[in-house]
């Protein structure tokens, strides 16, 4: 089913809609060709695939080659009396035509073991009729269908996953700068309170005041450097790299933002996970099929071409063929077949009420993830009006405690307001596109390749 939602904003802000790769698509290219979890859902496609490859061959005729050996002594046997039966007849004969052209022979005693004796053949079996394998064949089909799905399922979870690595990395690697300007801001600070110590016009509590801001953000700074070492790592654990590779910064997130406010879709795609949801229903269809088929009849056909004879002899009477066809109907199992006709129906019902379900979370979903942006969108505008009123309110009480009207309270407050001011524009900018990223996942049309 195709899910129609009220106009929202969409979720290229990787340049997509403009036709041109940015180097977080090129980290998505890498990611789909390096995570490992992908490689193991791609193996577990090609095996779904070798096994509907399998299932179409049952279809062709087998073929093989046989042979057997057996001799042995003793055990039980069975006596013909010929010579009981036939001596007197011989005796009579010889007589009556006055010649030995009759000789006595003696009694016989066969056992069972068979004695130096082989059987060698060619045996091809074929089915005729079997109304499993072709059902087999459609199982078979649709289980390589939900292995697919599951792989672009997982594609679209590790995009999102890889954009919001990236994203939080950039986060955290602007914020390092902004830190660092904050910290050059106090340094210069704690110059100018020195400068005025100096020439009598300065406090002592001052310049420690000084010292005690530039720690603080020192400490800041090197929390924002662990963040971007941890943001990175994990960055590099999805595309299946060294951890502590380099990560390219050249991204442009306003451009970004820029397409964001001018991307909007009426109608979103269906997603993977409801796909493979119908896909299973189908399955447990078939498997209902078969089960419901177990009164249908099995034949199949077979031809042996070999030789059999005792003492490794090869020759025409040797030499045998045998054609013939064998079927199967099945007549009581105990009501076997029928309950596992009643299991395989609940399962049809249970895979519907999945599909139901998972199709109002889907819905629900996506509806939180297109607030959560509108919401980012709010906070950001915010923040863009506090940046203008910090960066000029900064300048202003600098330049008036500079000049002795501002006091360095007053000054500590500006620099504060304008670090804690582009600490919000860095946070709320990349919550945008992150806030985006999510809303991409859940409406899933970040644009795929159909391996």
């Amino acid at each position: 089913m195709k899910l129609l939602l009220p106009l929202l904003f969409l979720l290229f802000p990787f340049a997509v809609v403009l036709g041109q790769k940015s180097i977080l698509d090129e980290y998505i290219e890498m990611g789909f060709q390096q995570n490992i979890v992908l490689q193991q859902k791609s193996i577990s496609a090609e095996k779904a695939l070798l096994s509907l490859q399998s299932a179409q061959s049952l279809y062709q005729p087998t073929l093989a080659f046989q042979g057997g050996y057996q001799t042995g002594e003793g055990g039980r046997s069975i006596s013909f009396p010929v010579g009981d039966m036939l001596n007197p007849v011989y005796a009579t004969l010889n007589q009556l035509t006055k010649s030995s052209a009759f000789p006595q022979i003696k009694n016989v005693e066969t056992n069972f073991f068979p004695r130096n004796f082989y059987d060698v053949k060619l045996t091809s079996v074929m089915p005729i009729y079997n109304r499993d394998i072709s059902i087999n064949k459609e199982i078979q089909s649709q289980t390589l269908g939900i292995q697919n799905a599951d792989i672009q399922v997982y594609k679209r979870e590790l995009v999102k996953n890889i954009k919001t690595a990236y994203l939080n990395y950039l986060m955290a690697h602007k914020a390092i700068g902004i830190y660092q300007n904050g910290l050059l801001l106090a340094q210069e600070g704690k110059k100018i309170n020195e400068k005025l110590l100096a020439n009598g016009k300065g406090l002592p509590a001052y310049i420690l005041r000084s010292e005690n801001e530039i720690v603080q953000l020192g400490a800041q700074l090197s929390e924002a450097e662990k963040q971007a070492e941890s943001a990175k790592m994990y960055f590099n654990f999805l595309l299946n790299r060294e951890l502590l590779s380099e990560i390219k910064t050249n991204y442009n997130e306003q451009e970004a933002l820029d397409i964001l406010k001018k991307t909007l879709v009426a109608e979103v795609d269906q997603r993977e996970e409801l796909s493979m949801l119908k896909q299973a229903i189908s399955l447990q269809q078939s498997v209902v099929k078969m089960n419901e088929g177990f009164y249908l009849p099995k034949l199949n056909g077979y031809l042996n071409l070999g030789s059999q004879s005792s003492n490794w002899d090869l020759n025409q009477k040797s030499t045998y063929y045998l054609l013939g066809m064998q079927l199967d109907i099945p007549i009581f199992s105990g009501k076997r077949n029928l309950n596992k006709i009643k299991q395989s129906a609940m399962d049809v019902d249970m895979a519907k009420k999945s599909l139901d379900l998972t199709s109002k979370q889907v819905n629900l979903a996506l509806q939180i993830a297109q607030k959560n942006l509108t919401q980012t969108w709010v906070a950001f505008r915010a923040s863009q009006k506090q940046i203008d009123v910090a960066n000029t309110y900064q300048k202003l009480i600098d330049k008036g405690y500079k000049e002795g009207v501002n006091t360095y309270i007053e000054t500590l407050d500006a620099r504060s307001q304008w670090t804690n001011a582009h600490l919000a524009l860095n946070i709320n900018q990349f919550k945008i596109l992150i806030a985006a990223a999510q809303v991409e996942r859940e409406a899933a049309t970040y644009p795929l390749k159909n391996d």
